[in-house]
């Protein structure tokens, strides 16, 4: 049971955040984020917590990134581009129910603490930058660890602020892995 106030970014990814759960929805309207909104997050977040969940992509990102800078303590739930795209169109409004009940309880709470346990040198040697499947790669570890898709610098800095363990990275880069290998026979 997600007890979060969940944080989208338009009417139409509230009606599909509707059809996978009953949580309390606050729609940010795009780009326009105003102060009374931020405000509204800031309240939701003091009383039940909030998870921000924005598409996959640009200005899902942007929006994520406002809100994560005037709100702290907040959880950050993905979804991926191919769970999220229908007829060329990309967003949570696309999501399953299942697909977005997933992503919301895998939601990362971005570390109050900076570290740097991952760094370029674990891209590098996973595979995650430096090779032609690299972009693959990190697709699928950002679905499988729930961090979402990012560039390597982005990935190594969610590995890092969702305080993702050695193990979880293990884990997940084994799982592709299979993946990759199943695809090949």
């Amino acid at each position: 049971m997600i007890k979060e106030v969940i944080v989208v970014e338009g009417r139409d990814d509230v009606d599909a955040v509707k059809k996978a759960l009953d949580a309390e929805i606050i729609a940010v309207g795009g780009f326009g984020i105003n102060a009374k909104v931020i405000e509204r997050i800031r309240e939701a977040q003091k009383r039940k917590g909030v998870i921000v969940l924005t598409d996959p992509d640009f200005a899902g990102e942007k929006i994520r990134r406002i809100i994560s800078k005037r709100v702290n303590g907040i959880k950050h739930a993905y979804i991926a581009k191919e769970d999220g795209l229908k007829n060329g169109d990309i967003g949570v409004e696309n999501a399953s129910p299942e697909v977005i009940l997933k992503a919301l309880e895998m939601a990362k709470i971005t570390t109050e603490e900076k570290r740097s346990f991952f760094t370029m040198q674990d891209m590098f040697y996973f595979k995650l930058t430096g090779d032609t499947t690299s972009k693959e790669r990190r697709r699928m570890l950002g679905k499988i660890l729930g961090i979402g898709y990012g560039n390597a610098t982005q990935m190594i800095s969610r590995l890092n602020n969702y305080g993702i363990t050695k193990e979880e990275f293990v884990k997940g880069i084994e799982e592709i892995e299979k993946q990759l290998e199943a695809g090949r026979n």
